[in-house]
Parts: structure tokens; sequence; C-alpha cells
């Protein structure tokens, strides 16, 4: 199995930053995929910022250019830097990951228990 332990959230005023961090753990043989979605209260969960096979997935007008992901591929974890945040951004962040398990011949998905983020006006 893949543990997904994520850092970094908390409360911070608009216009400031925060650095969010995800690690894998377990008995990982490959990752393809691994990102960050986050879900705001009574909207559904969507994708922030993803890489998959080494390019740099982002969607949505509303975090280019103030949001940013990066790995560090020996430790199997991925950060995402959120800067110019804006009260909008307040949601809870998940971070995801498609792995497959020394023996496994299957990609399965895996999921952070989530990090609260909230940004006040």
């Amino acid at each position: 199995q893949v543990q997904l332990v994520e850092s970094g959230g908390g409360l911070v005023q608009a216009g400031g930053s925060l650095r969010l961090s995800c690690a894998a753990s377990g008995s990982i043989f490959s990752i393809n995929f691994m990102g960050w979605y986050r879900q705001a209260p009574g909207k559904e969960r969507e994708l922030v910022a993803g890489i998959s096979s080494g390019s740099i997935l982002t969607t949505g007008d509303s975090v280019k250019g103030r949001f940013s992901i990066s790995s560090d591929n020996a430790k199997n974890t991925v950060y995402l830097q959120m800067n110019s945040l804006k009260p909008e951004d307040t949601a809870v962040y998940y971070c995801h990951c498609n792995a497959k398990v020394s023996g496994s011949y299957l990609y399965r998905s895996y999921w952070g228990q989530g990090t609260q983020v909230t940004v006040s006006s």
C-alpha cells in the first residue's frame, strides 16, 4: 500500500503564500502521476496541479501564475507553492497519486487525508 502524508496548510491572509508538501511512502515501485486537488465547501473536487510522467499539468486560470508544482522524485514528494493567495483559494487540499506497488501490475489511486488552507480577506 501507499501512504500520502501532507503538510503545510494553515491560515494566511490574502496576498500571502503557503507551501504544501506531500510525501508518498510504502512499497512503491512506480508513480505515474502525483498532484494536488482541492475541494471548497459546496463545490466539487478539482485538479489544481499535477505532474504526470514528467509533464506538469495545471488547470484553471484562477491558479495560473500564482501556484506552481514541483517534485523530488528521489523522495516521492510533490510540492505546491501557492503565492498571492485569495479568499477563493480557501479549500481542503488533497494530495493524490497513481502508484504501482512492488509485485503489482496495476497502478492504483491513492489520496491523502487533506490539509485545510484558509485565506482571510
